[in-house]
This record gives structure tokens, sequence and C-alpha cells, in this order.
């Protein structure tokens, strides 16, 4: 029997064993997915292939990278025109590739952190915000062509570029009120010019206009690790809680909370979510880091499962990594 989440016009089945991935081949975390407008599939891994590529019916086509990116692969985006973007944590580096892997443009300084007092020390505020970049997470492009860089790991702030690559601004602090960051680790700019910013340690989206204005905030959330925004809907993969964690915005954590897939209308009210007290069960989340919708409504979920639960000794190593949802 299929596995189905949702019901009516939103509706959703796993595509058991979509990925036909080539022999003795693995990717223990993969951090970004998106898709090219032949429907063709991209992955951004961190293992020996940073980005595999298989067509709609998940047949293997071809990889490259080998040796361009750091271990810390990190966010994904493909632009109109089939631009793709590729965000490397690790490596303090945005960059627009081709399809087949050249480099196309550098988006802001590469290498060399900026100068945040970030440890290393994940999920708690970094000691002051600066310019690009300090392990970026992700980007999105505006329908004005500017690129949004949310920043990150080791900074507290987006910052925009314009189609050139120039730096415009960079807006966000350390901390936890209206317009402040701890861990921005996805954005997303809506057709209207907004610009959604999944707040992770914060429990939250906050939403800007386009030149960085607070505009409001979505709190009905658990750790949103990326955003994905068509035809009325917001997708968002939202990251697991260990018990006896903290929440910045919450406190304790009394018990394990899965991660989860949740779908928004544009109001910010949930209309569908899932998860499972198993998330190593088919169909269900540990991780969840990067998310994209195809033409057809099908949902991809990247996890990095390996990081969060397989090294640590909490899932066993063959769980799942990758998974597919067709719109029913």
């Amino acid at each position: 029997m299929a596995i189905r989440f949702g019901s009516g016009s939103l509706a959703f089945e796993l595509v058991e064993g979509w990925e036909r991935i080539p022999n003795d081949w693995t990717h223990p975390d993969v951090a970004g997915v998106c898709t090219d407008s032949s429907g063709n599939v991209f992955l951004y891994c961190r293992g020996d292939h940073p980005v595999m590529i298989y067509d709609r019916e998940g047949n293997f086509l071809d990889s490259w990278g080998d040796g361009m990116f750091s271990f810390r692969t990190h966010g994904m985006h493909m632009g109109g025109e089939d631009r793709l973007f590729l965000v490397d944590d690790g490596g303090n580096s945005v960059g627009q590739y081709s399809l087949d892997g050249k480099l196309i443009q550098q988006i802001g300084p590469k290498g060399d952190a900026s100068d945040t007092g970030y440890t290393g020390e994940m999920g708690k505020p970094v000691p002051r915000a600066a310019g690009p970049f300090n392990h970026p997470t992700n980007l999105a492009v505006a329908p004005s062509g500017d690129y949004y860089v949310s920043d990150g790991y080791g900074n507290s702030r987006v910052h925009r570029f314009s189609e050139d690559g120039d730096l415009i601004q960079s807006w966000g602090e350390p901390g936890s009120k209206q317009g402040e960051f701890v861990v921005p680790h996805g954005v997303w700019v809506h057709d209207d010019g907004r610009v959604f910013v999944a707040d992770r340690e914060n429990d939250r989206i906050q939403i800007f206009g386009p030149t960085g204005e607070f505009l409001t905030e979505w709190l009905d959330l658990q750790r949103p690790q990326d955003i994905y925004i068509s035809d009325g809907l917001v997708y968002v993969g939202e990251l697991l809680y260990r018990k006896g964690s903290t929440s910045l915005r919450r406190g304790p954590i009394a018990e394990e909370e899965p991660g989860r897939l949740s779908i928004f209308d544009m109001e910010g009210n949930c209309l569908l979510r899932w998860s499972d007290p198993d998330p190593t069960k088919d169909g269900y989340f540990i991780a969840p880091h990067g998310l994209w919708v195809d033409d057809e409504g099908s949902i991809y979920m990247a996890e990095v499962n390996w990081t969060m639960a397989v090294n640590p000794g909490l899932a066993p190593a063959d769980v799942h990594t990758f998974q597919k949802f067709a719109r029913a």
C-alpha cells in the first residue's frame, strides 16, 4: 500500500525506491536539492560526489564537483534560465555554476571568514554580526534579479547582492528580537519581493520587505531549515529536537520531537504537517535540510541524517537521506 500524507487537493505519496544510485555510491548527507527546467533533479551531497543528477524518474544521469567543495556543502538553489547556485558552508563560498559544473560567478568573498567571533559552537548567538561570509547557509534569487544570502552558522545576517554580485546591503544582529537571528538557515524570496528567512534556533520564520524592513514572523515552527514557496503554498522542512535540549524560545524540550515537513498558506496557517515518533521509517524525517518542489508539485526532501543521527549512533547506517513525494 502506498504511503500517503494529506488528503483532497493537498495529498502526497512517497515514491518508494525512486533514486537509482550507482552501485557502491553513497551520500551519507544530502544538503540540498533542486530541479531544472527539464525536470532533472540535482542533489548537493557531502561525500565523494558532491553534485549528483537524476532524471524525473530517478535514473542517474551524471555527477560532478569532486574536490571543488568542502565537506560542508550546504545550500542549493535553481534560478530562472537554469542558473544553479551553490553555497559551501565550510568554504565560506557562494557561487553560480553551469549545469555541468563550470563556475560562472563568484558572489561575494571566498575563503576567509568574516570577523564575528564565531568559535564553531552551533545553535547559539554569535558574539557580533559582520559582513559576508562566516559559514553561509543558502541563497535565493528575487524577481528583481537580486541575490539574498542567509549567513548563517557563524554570522547572523542576510546579505543582498546585485545580479552582478555586488553587495548592496546586509541586515540582522545576533539575538531573538524582531530583525535578529540565531542561525538564519534558509531564505526564499516570494514573487511579491517579500524575503522569508528560516531563523532556525529562534523557532520561527521572519518575513521582510525587499530592503530588509521587518514585516511579520511565524511562530508555529520547530527549527526551520529550508523554505520553498510555490502556488500560494509555503513548504518548510523542520529539524528534530532531542529530549533534554533547549529551545531559545520554548525553553527545555521534555520529549523527543522528530523532524517534520509542514505546508502553510501565505498567511502562515498550517495546512498539512507530518512526522512520526520513529523518524527512521520511510516517509518521515530525522534531519530535513534542503527541499524543493518541481513543476508537477512533487516534493523532494534532502536530509543530513549521517551528521544528526548515524554518526552519533542514533540511527542505522542505511537510513534514508533523500526522499521524493509525488503530488497525488
